[in-house]
This record gives structure tokens, C-alpha cells and sequence, in this order.
């Protein structure tokens, strides 16, 4: 009697909960969610949020600013404690050091034959830029800090030394690999532990400054392949080798994993870069842009097949995703709505078994997740925290009937029973109410997979007394909701909201908790104009994530 009284009290004030949601809305629409929790499409790596560590200096300009201050990897300030307070609160984050100068980075170690001197400023240099060169001193620094942070660490190799610029921007010759051995040799020693080594920066293809064929790329990677064997010989686990870390070429990646063949490339790595140049006016309408976003589709699934097609063996990374190239948009890649590109990346990605996605950057441009100075967290830090502590290694098929402007992703909830919904709400006027639907309550599921409503409603409600334990049946069941908005509704933000409180450093000088709002499982899922929401929903009959 008094769960029916909660009942028909909850559905009268049911107007004006809605009323109160919505109070500036112009359009609410009613969209119907399916997730199906039987089979995962797709599977992603436990570590699947990764962020790269670059080699610009100061003296990186584009479009009339200089966005990279002391973020290279030759100077970041590893010693300030919020950098390290950022990276721990991953509990171990991927971090790949790498970029555009990698491939003008000499090793200070053993016969160097050129002398060891920063980058500086060269007007014929590639990228405009001298060689440069890391001190053992500063690697035995970034391990250090990469041991304390317990940070998973891709090191990515200078693969045009000992090749010669043919013009036009093709480099060919083989490979000079002496130095590469000295300083992998150098590690080995010194029991730092690495877990990917990959070989170049955006030389596949065309290239970026540079390229590098396919044939002669492949055989390169042969040679450093045995290297990695026999430098590990003695070691219980040999870090895998990934390959090209560059923007994808059906023809060039297929050649190179048929040149390759089994056992030598472990891991294929793409750069992706698809909402144009950072000074573009238009970056905010492209964000917010379904169809723009929707362009990213065939990145993804052109490589799975590729790779499925030529090099099944192989997994397949992001290795570097900045949005918007020449150092990110000012005043946009650091701000709220980047977000909605950034989640809407992950979800995509994962969906294609991308395994793993690495965001530039960790810190400098306009694209970090920290501010460059005071390492002040921007809204796709907290973003990508909120992605790495919720969303599980098993991705789910979710479909909504509503617009384009509504994005929807599952995957199974990490750690727990369940899965996670991330919303992406893109349109400015339309609230959309969320009904979840398991394809199982379906007949389209049932028929798939011959399971009648009896044996489903007696399954689940085992699985539901066995999580609720000695609860009365009546009491709230309650789902997560970890709601994202601009502060102010400023879109361009560098302040994000969750749950109607600002995200910001605590007095003592630590990453805030990140609490969601517990919401009865009758009331209705509702998201905003212009926002994100990850729901978290703990009884969600998933068998894919048992």
C-alpha cells in the first residue's frame, strides 16, 4: 500500500519535476534509448585514456601566438606537485612522449655521432626546427616521474636519421638505427619500464614534412624489431612495437603490414586531426555539428578493416588526437565545448576496437588537458577522468531514435555490475527524456537469442535480489548521474560544472572528487541543451559484462 501511495504521488508531481528540468526549454523530446547488453561489439584496452607528452618549445608559434611555453618534454616542470596529483588520479595513465620533432631527436648516449644541442629556431629545418637532443640526465628524470605517477609509457623513435631528403618531401635511404639501439640499450640497463616503442611520426602516406614509403618503412621495422628482441632477451615482458603514428592511407598501411607480416608490428597507430585548422572561426560550429562529427566514422572503420584485412594480428591505437591541428583552437580546444568533440572521439573510436585513445596533450598548445603554467586542470581533463573511472572495457551497441543531435554510447561500467550511458546533447533548445530500453525487454532480442520474457523476468529478477540483498522490494532503486554543463552557460568555459558545482582545485591543492547525483531509477533520465551526461546504471541486465 505505501509503495502504490509513492507511486501515483511521484507520477502527480511528475509535471513539475519536468517543469522545473526544463524551464528554459523550447522543445523536449521523448527519445527511446536501446542498449543491447548481450554480446560487446567491441573491446577496448583497461587503459584505454592516453595522453601525449610532446618536444615543441616556447619557441612554437601558430597564427600569431606561442601556445607551448615550458610543456616540451625536455622542460616540463616534472618537480610542481599538481601535474603529478593530475596524472595519479588516473590510478596509471597512458602517456605517450612523441611528436613532430621526435624524428629530429638525437639520444645523448653512447657513440653519438652529431653533437647534442636543443631545438632551436632553423628557417630550412623541418617544421622549422634544428635537431634536437634528451640528456640521459632529463630521460632518468622522466622515468622517475613516470615510476611515481605509475604513468604507462609509449616512447615513440626518431625514424628518419640516416635517410636523405629526396625533395618534395620524400625521405629515403635505410634507417640509421645506431642510435636508436644505444638508448634503448641505455633503458634496458637502467630497468625502466616501457611499454610500447613506436617507430616515427606522420611519415605514412603524403606525411606531414616528411614521408617515408611503405616497402622501405616496413623493412625498418624489422630491424627494429629484432633490436627489441634481442635487447629484451633476458626480460620477462618485451614492450610492443607500434607503427606508423601517422594519418591513415589505406594503400600505404596496407603495404606496410604486408611487408611486415606476422610478429613484427604489435600495435597500428593513427593521428587524427579532423576538425581542421585551429584558427578556423567555424571550430565551434563543426563541434556542434552531428553530421561534421559523424565524418570521423570512416577513419575508424576504413583502418578496422584495413587491419582485419592485412594485419589481423595487430591492435589498433589512436596514438595522437588534437581536434584542431597547428596547436589546437584558441579559446576553443580548451574550453567546455571541446568536450563534446573529445567524448563524442572516445565513444566513436571504441565502438571501431580502438583500443587505445591518446588526447594531444597532456599539457601544452591550446588542445592540453592542463593549463601549460599552473596545470590547472581544463573541462576535458575532467572529462577524460569521468570517461576512465565509469566506461568499461566492454563497448555496447546504443541506439536512439531521436535526432542526430543526441549521441549515445554504453559500455559495461568498469568495476562493477552494469553498464554506463554517456549522452551527448548537441542541440541548443531540445531537452530530450531518455526511455533505456535492453534489447532483451524486445522481441527483436528475444528472437535473436531465443529467450523467452519468462526466463529473462526470473533472470532478472535473481540478479536483482542478489544486488539489493535484504531491501525491501519498494525501496528506492537508484541509478548515477554525472551531469556536465558550461559555467555561466558559457560554452567556452575553461570552467566545467558537474552537477551544479564548479569542477576546481581544492584548498589543499588536490583534483576534486567527482560525486554524481543518485537518482531514483522511476524518475525520468533527462539531459539538457548543450550538455553531456555519463548514467550509471547499476542493474542494467548486461550479459556481455559478466
Amino acid at each position: 500500500m505505501e509503495f502504490r501511495l509513492s507511486l501515483v504521488l511521484f507520477l502527480v508531481s511528475l509535471p513539475a519535476i519536468l517543469a522545473q528540468e526544463f524551464g528554459k526549454a523550447n522543445n523536449v523530446e521523448n527519445v527511446k534509448v536501446v542498449v543491447n547488453g548481450i554480446l560487446s561489439v567491441a573491446r577496448v584496452d583497461n587503459n584505454f585514456v592516453c595522453a601525449t607528452i610532446d618536444w615543441w618549445n616556447n619557441e612554437k608559434c601558430n597564427y600569431g601566438h606561442c601556445p607551448w611555453g615550458h610543456s616540451s618534454a625536455l622542460n616540463l616542470n616534472l618537480s610542481h606537485p599538481l601535474l603529478a596529483k593530475s596524472i595519479q588520479a588516473f590510478d596509471q595513465l597512458r602517456i605517450r612522449i612523441g611528436g613532430s620533432l621526435e624524428d629530429q631527436l638525437l639520444y645523448d648516449v653512447g657513440n653519438l655521432k652529431y653533437p647534442c644541442h636543443p631545438f632551436r629556431k632553423l628557417e630550412n629545418g623541418l617544421f622549422g626546427f634544428s635537431r634536437g637532443c634528451l640528456n640521459m640526465s632529463r630521460w632518468d628524470e622522466l622515468n622517475q616521474f613516470f615510476s611515481k605517477t605509475r604513468s604507462i609509457i609509449t616512447f615513440s623513435l626518431n625514424a628518419l636519421l640516416g635517410r636523405h631528403h629526396k625533395g618534395g618531401g620524400v625521405w629515403v635511404g635505410e634507417w640509421d638505427s645506431s642510435n636508436a639501439y644505444d638508448f634503448i640499450n641505455y633503458t634496458v640497463s637502467k630497468r625502466y619500464e616501457i611499454d610500447s616503442w613506436e617507430f616515427g611520426n606522420e611519415l605514412s602516406g603524403s606525411g606531414i614534412g616528411a614521408s617515408v614509403g611503405a616497402g622501405q618503412y616496413g623493412r625498418d621495422l624489422i630491424k627494429l624489431k629484432h633490436i627489441i628482441n634481442h635487447l629484451y632477451n633476458e626480460s620477462v615482458a618485451k614492450p610492443a612495437l607500434m607503427a606508423p603514428g601517422g594519418f591513415f592511407d589505406q594503400s600505404w598501411f596496407a603495404r606496410l603490414l604486408q611487408v611486415t607480416g606476422s610478429g613484427t608490428v604489435d600495435i597500428i597507430s593513427q593521428h587524427i586531426y579532423n576538425l581542421g585548422a585551429g584558427v578556423d572561426p567555424k571550430l565551434v560550429k563543426k563541434i556542434l555539428n552531428p553530421h561534421y562529427l559523424n565524418r570521423a566514422y570512416g577513419l575508424f572503420h576504413d583502418l578496422e578493416l584495413t587491419v582485419k584485412k592485412n594485419g589481423p594480428w595487430a591492435s589498433i591505437w589512436v596514438g595522437e588526437a588534437g581536434g584542431a591541428y597547428n596547436s589546437g583552437g584558441r579559446n576553443v580546444s580548451d574550453t567546455f565545448v571541446n568536450s563534446f568533440w573529445y567524448l563524442d572521439q572516445l565513444g566513436m573510436s571504441a565502438k571501431h576496437n580502438t583500443r587505445v585513445y591518446c588526447r594531444q596533450s597532456l599539457v601544452g598548445g591550446n588542445y592540453g588537458l592542463l593549463n601549460k603554467t599552473s596545470f590547472v586542470p581544463n573541462p576535458d581533463y575532467y572529462s577524460a577522468l569521468l570517461w576512465h573511472r565509469l566506461m568499461g572495457q566492454g563497448v555496447l551497441s546504443a541506439h536512439n531514435n531521436g535526432s542526430a543531435d543526441l549521441r549515445t554510447y554504453a559500455h559495461c561500467t568498469r568495476g562493477r555490475a552494469g553498464i554506463t550511458l554517456l549522452l551527448i546533447n548537441l542541440s541548443n533548445e531540445t531537452n530530450f527524456i531518455t526511455n533505456v530500453e535492453n534489447i532483451l525487454d524486445t522481441d527483436l532480442g528475444a528472437h535473436a537469442r531465443n529467450i523467452s520474457k519468462e526466463s529473462y523476468f526470473k533472470r532478472g529478477l535473481k540478479r536483482t535480489v542478489s544486488w539489493v540483498g535484504r531491501k525491501a522490494l519498494d525501496e528506492a532503486i537508484c541509478r548515477e548521474e554525472y551531469h556536465l554543463t558550461p559555467k555561466d552557460g558559457d560554452l567556452r568555459s575553461k570552467t566545467m560544472i558537474l552537477n551544479g558545482a564548479p569542477l576546481e582545485i581544492t584548498k589543499d591543492g588536490n583534483i576534486p572528487e567527482l560525486e554524481p547525483t543518485r537518482v531514483d531509477m522511476k524518475a525520468p533520465l533527462t539531459i539538457a541543451p548543450l550538455s553531456i551526461k555519463f548514467v550509471v546504471l547499476p542493474y542494467f541486465d548486461a550479459q556481455a559484462c559478466l
